[in-house]
């Protein structure tokens, strides 16, 4: 008898206790930002996309307008998409059954699927993943804005928790010298741009230079 704790399921287990510890940072930040914890909860249920939600609230509380923060927010968001397409092929999920795949569609889930060589574990390593972040993340974040209010988020570092979870997501991915080079031009318009635009501008301008440069990469290796 196969046991139900799979190391896929292990794993998927292991990822959504460590993500979901982050959801105190973000109600923290988020209450301290101006939302309200029933809007904080909301967006870690509903948007459900970690780096999103940090450069949304990040925004908003460095001033921010509600279009700047939704336009970065959409615009880290839009990897999830590219998740998609590959998880489809690689699950092939009913089509009554996509709209809760895609929700469910995040780094974490999609890692973990990925690294499962048999079909059965990829599944059970997604879901796994998928549900235990979920839960976890909109728990954590629920308790981290309750208790938001009474916590000073720079005493606590939590003030720097949107650069720490970047960063967490970024570095893993600056494998051979054209990433690099593009994260450090981003990093260097963002550094120029901050001073002088408004909050969240050189978010969108920076994955705008990102994408010009991947497409010439892309052309140049072609």
């Amino acid at each position: 008898m196969t046991s139900p704790l799979t190391p896929a399921v292990r794993m998927g287990l292991s990822i959504g206790l460590a993500t979901g510890l982050y959801g105190l940072s973000f109600g923290a930040l988020s209450v301290a930002a101006g939302l309200s914890a029933a809007q904080t909860v909301a967006l870690s249920a509903l948007m459900f996309t970690g780096g999103s939600q940090f450069a949304f609230v990040g925004v908003l509380g460095g001033g921010g307008t509600f279009g700047a923060a939704t336009a970065a927010a959409t615009l880290l968001g839009l990897r999830n998409g590219v998740y998609g397409v590959s998880l489809d092929a690689l699950l092939r999920p009913p089509a009554r059954w996509k709209p809760l795949f895609a929700h469910f569609t995040i780094d974490e889930s999609m890692a973990t699927a990925s690294a499962q060589e048999e079909p059965a574990e990829q599944r059970r390593g997604f879901w796994t993943a998928g549900l235990a972040v979920w839960v976890l993340w909109t728990l954590f974040t629920a308790v981290g804005a309750l208790v938001g209010a009474a916590l000073d988020p720079r005493r606590f570092g939590l003030d720097g928790a949107a650069v720490a979870a970047f960063l967490g997501m970024l570095w893993p991915r600056l494998h051979g010298r054209d990433p690099a080079a593009v994260a450090v031009v981003c990093a260097l318009v963002t550094l120029l741009l901050v001073p002088v635009v408004p909050p969240g501008i050189p978010i969108v301008v920076a994955a705008v230079v990102a994408f010009a440069l991947a497409s010439w990469q892309h052309r140049r290796d072609a």
